[in-house]
This record gives structure tokens, C-alpha cells and sequence, in this order.
């Protein structure tokens, strides 16, 4: 399997599939690469190259103790786009991965060009807990919650996170209980120390600064059926704080959006990066 070592010496794997114009895709919480199977999979067939990682912690990458914030994150999305010479990318974070692509905006891209476009999907972006300055923002009460929870019975926390995920309701069939059985089984790939240190960062990092380093074309997708990164808290906000965006709005989706409408979310991304 690829991976590569990052400058604090953590393993990552990856997946570098195709060839022409890449697309880079980091995943959410508490997932693995291999949440973008179908999307990556379809964009290679349209003549991309797509790369897809795990975040330290999940997945198959390295377990460490330390390193889950996100100037670190952005660091080994750096690292990432070095050791693969990536040029003239499309870089797309989805939920918590947004917060990767926003952070390497600001920290990373002014000192290189190997982004030309992004793309932020059901994204944490561009600030999600409730203070005086974001009164809009859930309470931190709820993250609080998440780790209590992962804390007793993380299996069965994340079960019932995954159902809420997809915007399954009792007796709905939309998505397949075996679909739910995978998500789970990625969820659990990764360490319990990993999967709480992560609720901390995306529920209390502020980006709202980042957002002023997205000087290239943005994508915004998002869906207003959304009940775990409210639409109203988050892509709304971000699409009016970037100067290049592009907001297409998902009437009634949940936040696993890229299972939900898998098809019409690669249709927008690969005509995002013809165009």
C-alpha cells in the first residue's frame, strides 16, 4: 500500500489513482479515504487524477498520540501535495476536511501555486461553535456530547451518528443497512484518542480568518436538509465571506451528501474543474 512520511514522522496512506488534471479529496470525521470510493472512481473515468488520504489517525495512516489540530492537518495536506508534485489542482475538504482546505489556504498556498481551484463540501466552514461573535453556531454543549459518548459506547455513538449522517429516519430504506455497516466499520478504523481530539478541533477552530486566503474559484456544496453542519452556520456564511464562490445549494439533503446525491455531486465537480 502507498504511504508516505510527513516532516513529524507519521505514516499516511494514500490512494493516487489516474491522470490528468488532479483532484485532491480529503475526507470527514470520522471516516478514511474511502468515503470518495464512488466519487473518486468516476472522476478517474472523466479523465482525472484523483488523490484521496487518510488523516492521521483514521484509515490505515499512523496512530499517533498528538498532532489533531489543524495547522498540523494542513501540514500533512501540504506534505501530501509536495511528495506528489501536485500542480494546478482542485482541492476538496469534505465536513471537517473543509477545515484542512481553508487552513492550507491561509498557512500553505501563498507560499506555492499547486492549487488552482477548491471545493468545500458539507463543510465545518466557516466557524461552528456559539459564542458572542457566532450566535448562529451550535452550542459547544453539543461537542461536549460527542465525546461523552464516544467516551461510554463509541460502536454504538457512532451507529447512530451514521443514521443522522445520511438523514436516515425510522422505517427509511433510502439507504441500505449495509451502507450503514461500512460507515461504521470505517468510523471504528480509527483511534478513539484521534476521533475525540478531532471533535475538539472542528467544533472550536475559528476560520473565519481563512476564508480571506481563498483567492481562487470556490466551490460550495451543501445541503439544507444538513443536521449535523447546519447550512444556515456554515455554507452560507462561507460563501459570502469568499470572493470567487460558487454556492450550490442541495434542497433537502442530509450531510453525507456524497452518497446521498452521489451522481449529481461528481457531475458538479468535474464540471467545476473543466470549467
Amino acid at each position: 500500500m502507498p504511504f508516505l512520511t510527513t516532516n513529524d514522522d507519521v505514516d499516511l496512506f494514500y490512494n493516487d489513482w489516474g491522470s490528468g488534471r488532479p483532484i485532491v479529496l480529503v475526507h470527514g470525521w470520522p471516516l478514511n479515504a474511502d468515503m470518495w470510493a464512488f466519487t473518486a472512481n468516476q472522476l478517474v473515468e472523466r479523465g482525472h487524477r484523483v488523490v484521496a488520504y487518510d488523516r492521521r489517525g483514521f484509515g490505515r495512516s499512523e496512530q499517533p498520540g498528538q498532532g489533531y489540530d489543524y495547522d498540523t492537518f494542513s501540514d500533512d495536506l501540504a506534505n501530501i501535495m509536495d511528495f506528489l508534485q501536485l500542480e494546478n489542482a482542485v482541492l476538496a475538504g469534505f465536513s471537517m476536511g473543509g477545515g484542512e482546505v481553508a487552513r492550507y489556504m491561509s498557512r500553505h498556498q501563498p507560499n506555492g501555486k499547486r492549487v488552482a481551484k477548491a471545493a468545500l463540501i458539507s463543510a465545518v466552514t466557516p466557524y461552528m461553535a456559539k459564542d458572542d461573535s457566532n450566535p448562529e453556531g451550535l452550542d459547544p454543549a453539543t461537542f461536549e456530547g460527542f465525546v461523552k459518548e464516544l467516551n461510554r459506547d463509541r460502536p454504538g455513538f457512532l451507529s447512530g451518528f451514521g443514521k443522522m449522517f445520511y438523514g436516515v429516519k425510522d422505517g427509511s430504506d433510502a439507504v441500505s443497512q449495509a451502507y450503514l455497516d461500512w460507515t461504521l466499520q470505517m468510523a471504528m478504523m480509527g483511534s478513539l484518542r484521534a476521533t475525540i481530539a478531532c471533535v475538539n478541533a472542528f467544533g472550536t477552530t475559528d476560520f473565519r480568518e481563512d476564508m480571506k486566503a481563498f483567492e481562487v474559484p470556490t466551490l460550495i456544496v451543501h445541503g439544507t436538509g444538513d443536521d449535523i453542519v447546519p447550512f444556515e452556520t456554515s455554507a452560507k456564511k462561507a460563501a459570502s465571506m469568499i470572493a470567487n464562490a460558487e454556492l450550490k445549494v442541495y434542497e433537502g439533503e442530509p450531510h453525507g451528501l456524497h452518497y446521498t446525491s452521489q451522481q449529481r455531486l461528481v457531475d458538479d465537480i468535474a464540471e467545476f474543474a473543466r470549467s
